[in-house]
């Protein structure tokens, strides 16, 4: 009954919302015009107009242009080169994955020493009160600290650059399969993402740097290839080469890569993670770059390790990245160990779905609470750190203190301790006893990481204190995603799970051999895998954090377990992210019932092409940029005699325009004064190909007179004459597949059977069409067959 409600409640909203947009349409001031009858209709059917619908939320998402526009001016921009220009070319290509590789890493170093420093020395005051048994004074110095740090981190956020908040995955993911992030890339967005990650994670809230990272890579990609931010960019010329979608999305890719490596100082893992999550489009060539800017960033963390060890960066020491080095460890396991480790899997695949599920409800929430205003944005932040603080300071007392074991006790974990680190802290015990859980709680994520992996320690903790941190990271790990503050998610999940990993070691200690910081380390594999549904990249990320082979049998297993059983019940988080974001994500593969519609049906719910003649009147271009939203245009051919076949001439599909283009060539005033072709020389000497692969502007710039209205412009240089095709008959499945791989905007449909006078394009698809979601608005009988293939 609840959940019946629920969907009837989102689709009375979606209704609204559709009837507001056509509302708005109606009373548009240009309304006269009878183009506005074809997007009237367009709106109540399907629609190439950039909303994306889900759920309650309505977002205007524009596609990207991934694919090679072959007009007379490329073809001539590249016949044109010298092979001394193409390997300039290239060598700047590597240049840039050079640059993307080293500035992460400076970036991810100067970061981790910020939080270790920041986070230490709060850590060594509060424990020095408690020391003295000053308790009260210690608990408002650790709040009053982590309240100050986390205000500032989301005063930038909510003031500066709202787009900082959050891991930026998914925004990347959604870049990469084609849609237009707008505001995740620039300037502001990086600076407000490395000073809010710095106060976020000092100030101890249960969150990571690792997706955090990720976006400091990709804005500074995206920087690189732009050549600079919107208001100070380099005019070099080699450098706008790469100021297009096409190349920008290799540079991001590479910085995306870039940010797990620095992460996890984990390279061969960046690289099969943007394999394996964010990247849609691949090829071989973007692997070497992408392998070659993690190599860059490992090579740089490394230098920056040797210094820090020789103790000049503080209290950084050994912290502030995620080790876990068991390779002086001998790992022994049997083949009825099997069995625990599929358990395991079992488990994280479980909750790792549950996890998702909930987190699903408190986002639903949070988005309620966001769309007040900045002030409650700030209000839920704090009251989440002050959370925080109070359960982190309070919680160790629960705790019983436990004795010293001298037989586990070395050099590197003195106990009892009472330094900012370490594997047994006094905290408030008497001498020559520790408390567990104030080893876990007070510290940073980084060191409670490393203390709940450490091996050859099975008498370390008590199931109770385990039970407790367990129970306080999963409600830490939910309310404190989607508050505004930089936030990574593998931090969380990595913590979680390794405290249910330890506790099942505990229980199956005396049936198998495996360590329990092995059980750690799988715990926390297993509930990644069961919540983000990675595989390969994971195995790789934690084989190269534990530096030994003979874990890759198990952790193969536990990851493929888990990922079986999430899949069983709902999508990866980031999935669930992208849909609440209203971001039109193209998945990569089709419904099954898409094979049962054509894409003929498809656009024959949508109106008649808007197309424009090889010579255009400038009005004509004028009319359609203001009462249009597409932003492609058929661009034909009257007339045309073919080498065979029509005597009397047929309609030619010369190909496609973009609208950024047609702007340009308003702006740049490319007209004539009667109807003619244009000449080589002609165009070449107002437009390069350079400057076509840029989109800025749009039709309210223009300012054209009465007298150019009346004037032409040849499209025929400025057109696309290779686009995408397909015809009507094919199934929506196919179009999809087609349109996802080949990175499209726009796909044109052709009729089956051509007559003659019959306009050779009777529809264009857009990411918007293909979408199910939108599909199933139009086509609801489809949505009760898809129910029925589910049951079967």
């Amino acid at each position: 009954m609840g959940e019946s409600s629920m969907n009837l409640v989102e689709s009375t909203t979606r209704n609204n919302k559709m009837e507001e947009v056509e509302r708005l349409e109606e009373i548009d001031p240009e309304s006269n015009n009878p183009l506005n009858q074809t997007l009237l209709k367009r709106n109540r059917t399907l629609s190439s107009n950039p909303l994306a619908l889900v759920g309650e939320k309505v977002s205007y998402i524009e596609s990207l242009d991934y694919e090679i526009n072959e007009n007379d001016l490329f073809k001539h921009g590249w016949r044109s080169r010298s092979r001394v220009e193409a390997l300039q070319y290239i060598f700047l290509k590597w240049l840039l994955a050079f640059l993307v590789g080293f500035l992460t890493g400076i970036i991810a170093t100067l970061i981790n020493l910020a939080v270790e420093n920041i986070a230490g020395y709060k850590f060594l005051v509060v424990l020095k009160y408690i020391n003295t048994e000053r308790y009260l004074t210690g608990f408002l110095y650790f709040t009053g600290i982590n309240f100050i740090l986390t205000f500032a981190a989301s005063i930038l956020c909510v003031c500066f650059a709202p787009t900082a908040a959050g891991p930026g995955i998914p925004e990347i993911k959604a870049y990469l399969n084609g849609v237009d992030t707008p505001n995740m890339y620039g300037a502001t967005t990086l600076i407000v993402k490395i000073f809010g990650s710095i106060g976020a994670v000092s100030a101890g809230l249960d969150l990571g740097k690792e997706g955090p990272l990720v976006h400091i890579g990709s804005c500074i990609a995206s920087l690189l290839g732009q050549g600079g931010t919107d208001n100070y960019k380099i005019k070099w010329r080699w450098l706008r080469y790469f100021n297009n979608d096409r190349d920008r999305r290799d540079l991001i890719t590479c910085g995306a890569s870039s940010g797990v490596c620095a992460a996890f100082r984990s390279p061969v893992g960046g690289v099969l993670f943007a394999l394996e999550e964010v990247a849609t489009w691949w090829r071989s060539a973007l692997l070497w770059r992408t392998f070659f800017s993690t190599a860059v960033v490992v090579v740089v963390l490394r230098a920056f390790i040797e210094i820090c060890n020789s103790g000049k960066c503080g209290l950084f020491g050994a912290g502030g990245l995620i080790m876990f080095d068991v390779s002086n460890v001998t790992v022994s396991y049997h083949v009825m160990d099997i069995l625990p480790v599929a358990v395991i899997g079992i488990i994280g695949g479980l909750l790792g779905s549950l996890y998702n599920h909930l987190l699903h409800k408190v986002l639903r929430v949070y988005n309620l609470i966001n769309q007040k205003g900045k002030i409650h944005k700030l209000l839920l932040s704090l009251a989440v750190v002050l959370f925080t603080s109070v359960c982190q300071y309070g919680l160790p007392y629960l705790a019983k203190c436990t004795p010293c074991d001298s037989s586990i006790a070395d050099s590197e974990s003195v106990c009892p301790s009472n330094g900012r680190s370490g594997n047994f802290k006094q905290f408030n015990c008497p001498p020559g006893h520790y408390n567990d859980l104030a080893t876990l709680l007070l510290t940073t994520n980084d060191d409670a990481v490393r203390n709940i992996f450490s091996t050859n320690t099975p008498y370390e903790y008590q199931p109770s204190s385990l039970i407790i941190f367990f129970a306080l990271y999963c409600i830490l790990g939910l309310i404190t995603f989607g508050i505004a503050v930089p936030t990574g998610l593998f931090l969380p999940i990595i913590l979680m799970g390794s405290a249910y990993g330890r506790l099942l070691g505990m229980i199956m200690g005396p049936h198998t051999k495996i360590d329990q910081g092995l059980f750690a380390v799988l715990g926390a594999a297993s509930l990644m895998a069961g919540s983000m549904r990675m595989t390969v990249s994971l195995c790789v990320i934690f084989l190269e954090l534990t530096s030994n082979l003979l874990l890759l049998p198990i952790t193969m297993i536990v990851l493929l377990i888990a990922k079986t059983v999430g899949d069983c019940f709902n999508p990866s988080i980031y999935e669930i992210i992208l849909h609440l974001k209203g971001l039109p994500f193209m998945d990569a593969n089709p419904e099954s019932w898409m094979r049962n519609l054509t894409v003929g049906e498809l656009v024959d719910v949508k109106p008649a092409v808007i197309s424009l003649q090889g010579v255009e009147k400038v009005s004509k271009i004028v009319d359609v940029l203001k009462n249009t939203t597409h932003n492609g245009f058929p661009v034909m051919d009257d007339g045309i005699v073919p080498p065979v076949g029509q005597a009397n001439g047929a309609t030619e599909l010369h190909g496609l325009i973009l609208r950024a283009h047609l702007i340009q060539a308003l702006k740049k005033k490319f007209f004539l004064n009667e109807r003619r072709r244009t000449e080589e020389w002609e165009v070449r000497e107002k437009f390069t190909w350079v400057e076509l692969a840029e989109r800025e502007g749009n039709i309210e710039e223009v300012a054209i007179t009465m007298e150019e209205m009346e004037m032409f412009v040849d499209l025929h240089p400025l057109t696309n004459t290779t686009p995408f095709t397909v015809l009507e008959s094919i199934s929506v499945a196919k179009a999809m597949i087609l349109f996802r791989q080949v990175g499209l905007r726009h796909l044109l449909v052709v009729p089956k059977y051509q007559a003659s006078g019959v306009c050779p394009v009777i529809g264009i698809l857009t990411r918007q069409d293909l979408l199910a979601h939108n599909i199933l608005i139009v086509f609801p009988h489809l949505a009760k067959s898809k129910s029925r293939q589910k049951r079967n």
